[in-house]
């Protein structure tokens, strides 16, 4: 039987936060889609060499999500492209996701599903598929171009409610007073139109199944969290400097009164949206709101695009210190509250280690045009820019001319920590031998637990996972060895880091000193928990889902759509619906 399907997708939409706000009333459109049908957690975890961590890489999650399938399957780990045979990245901002070339989405059904899909995240316009797919009117760095099908469709939306206010400007600092206040407006606007443009698809009425994005979460959550959560240290930035900055816990209730909290007032912005939205569809309709991953005090943006590099070109040159070091008998010194520079790398930049007090002083206040190319053996965010780099602005990108030089060096990530041991026969100018590729990669694990927040005396590594396994590169110690098939499926990093989720600006070891204080970046960060919920016929309400994972979603949307689940799938229906829902207010939970 042909059922009717609405998936709103509400990227980074934190169920930590979305709860108790519901609970509260606070969200009255979400809350009564979950009291009128089933309520589960989302948290997606990847296997490596055994070994299972949480995932909460933005990318790969939505792919995950199309596609049904895990990234050792697609092959599609990260939107970073790492070049070894020329030790260079790659990001394309829209081009960069996933092409599904290989496999495709799961509303690919050809003429048994018209379906009608908007600015649904990392996703692409596929021909053959009956319906509107448009990407590109919105969303948070979204990984698609603008494009739609039929092609006059992003056309027609553009001329009657113009483009989107957020679409690739949220790049802004906590600390610029003016762009807080444009992208709380900005978020708003975005939330309103797109409610309008969504009310517009649904009551289309030929579509089986209707996809729409929200990327206002995504963003509100990456710029207004130190706003609303006590997790955060810039919660206290009107405190006193001298004012103790107290261990971060994670329950913490909002310090500010929720009539203040920008950060729910985003969220009611697309509470609000989603109710427009639902009012326009089909009663008969299978209504669905999930998101793959949510957002809490960010630690990543500093260990995994700054402080890793610092710790392994420490590691490989253990006489020298890229960035501020610090004596470590003595306190850490204060949290930077007040940035001097407009953007986070150029911030980064000012701690580069400078015995000399004037050129210090002069770097810290001078304009970048002035800045060398190099300093201290690093290459300066100008430097990388000269060089026609596309990523100066990641911190990261200081050692990369280094990188033929170590043993192993740090690629950017926006969520894991991400190593490659520089390794002969596949690397350019590979300087690890094969046959000493796993004694390497241990003496590095080794080293990285060592590593401690400063501010708290907490170890900064959760676990550390191999992506290869053992004696995985022994062949190519021979005269004709090449890389394993397997490779090209393989994530490019040979160590994955996990951090303990605590942020922190200054960070130590017994063996290679102190780097920090630094400033923070974006304050919201990715958390490997999502949600996922469905109301409509045969749902009882009030019921609980088993916890999903990303590639859940794919097959639970066909369960829902009356199709069946393709072999090659990875994930399962949260739920199974009797053949005829109308005869039935039962729902029979899936096991995992």
């Amino acid at each position: 039987m042909k059922r009717r399907v609405l998936a709103l997708g509400l990227d980074a939409a934190d169920p930590t936060l979305m709860e108790p706000w519901m609970d509260q009333g606070l969200l009255p459109n979400l809350r009564y889609l979950r009291q009128r049908g089933a309520y589960g957690r989302l948290q997606t975890q990847i296997n490596h060499q055994g070994r299972t961590e949480n995932f909460s890489n933005t990318e790969p999650l939505w792919v995950m999500a199309l596609t049904g399938c895990l990234p050792s399957k697609t092959g599609f780990w990260d939107t970073i492209e790492y070049d070894p045979h020329r030790y260079s990245i790659q990001l394309d901002p829209v081009y960069g996701g996933y092409d599904y070339g290989e496999y495709k989405p799961f509303y690919a059904l050809g003429n048994r599903c018209n379906v009608n899909t908007f600015d649904v995240p990392v996703s692409r316009v596929i021909p053959g598929i009956p319906g509107n797919q448009i990407t590109g009117w919105g969303g948070h760095h979204p990984f698609y171009p603008s494009e739609s099908q039929p092609s006059e469709a992003l056309a027609n939306i553009l001329a009657q409610h113009g483009p989107n206010p957020i679409y690739r400007k949220d790049n802004g600092k906590w600390w610029n007073r003016n762009y807080g206040k444009w992208v709380r407006q900005a978020i708003a606007e975005s939330c309103s139109t797109r409610a309008t443009i969504g009310k517009q698809l649904v009551q289309q009425a030929n579509w089986d199944l209707c996809m729409m994005g929200f990327g206002e979460t995504h963003t509100a959550g990456h710029d207004l969290y130190h706003h609303s959560q006590f997790d955060h240290p810039l919660h206290h930035l009107h405190q006193p400097k001298s004012h103790h900055i107290p261990p971060l816990e994670a329950n913490q209730p909002p310090q500010l009164d929720n009539h203040l909290d920008p950060l729910l007032k985003a969220y009611q912005a697309v509470d609000k949206a989603v109710g427009n939205i639902l009012s326009a569809a089909p009663t008969d309709s299978y209504f669905v709101s999930y998101s793959l991953h949510g957002m809490g005090a960010n630690h990543t943006d500093l260990l995994s695009l700054f402080f890793l590099g610092e710790i392994l070109y420490r590691w490989n040159f253990p006489s020298k210190i890229g960035f501020t070091s610090g004596d470590v008998s003595q306190p850490p010194g204060d949290l930077i509250r007040k940035p001097r520079r407009g953007g986070w790398t150029d911030e980064i930049w000012c701690q580069v280690t400078d015995s000399h007090g004037l050129r210090r002083w002069w770097r810290q206040r001078s304009p970048r045009r002035f800045w060398s190319s190099k300093h201290n053996n690093l290459t300066s965010p100008m430097g990388l820019q000269r060089q026609g780099e596309a990523q100066h602005w990641m911190p990261i990108l200081a050692y990369q001319h280094l990188w033929p030089q170590m043993r192993a060096f740090a690629l950017p990530g926006f969520a894991d920590g991400q190593i490659r041991i520089n390794l002969q026969g596949r690397e350019a100018q590979g300087i690890v031998a094969p046959e000493d590729y796993d004694a390497t990669c241990t003496e590095l694990i080794n080293q990285l637990y060592r590593w401690r927040d400063r501010r708290s005396g907490a170890p900064l590594v959760k676990a550390i996972q191999r992506t290869r396994p053992p004696n995985h590169y022994s062949h190519l110690a021979q005269d004709d060895g090449q890389l394993p098939h397997s490779e090209q499926r393989l994530p490019q990093a040979d160590l994955m880091v996990v951090w303990h989720e605590r942020a922190t600006d200054v960070i130590e070891s017994p063996d290679l000193g102190r780097c920090g204080p630094v400033t923070y970046n974006r304050t919201g960060g990715h958390r490997a928990r999502g949600h996922f919920m469905v109301q409509g016929p045969g749902i009882q309400p009030g019921s609980h889902l088993p916890t999903g994972q990303a590639v859940d979603v794919a097959a639970t949307l066909l369960h829902l759509l009356g199709e069946p689940c393709p072999d090659h799938f990875d994930g399962q229906p949260l739920i199974q619906l009797d053949p005829d829902p109308s005869q039935s207010s039962q729902l029979s939970l899936s096991q995992t």
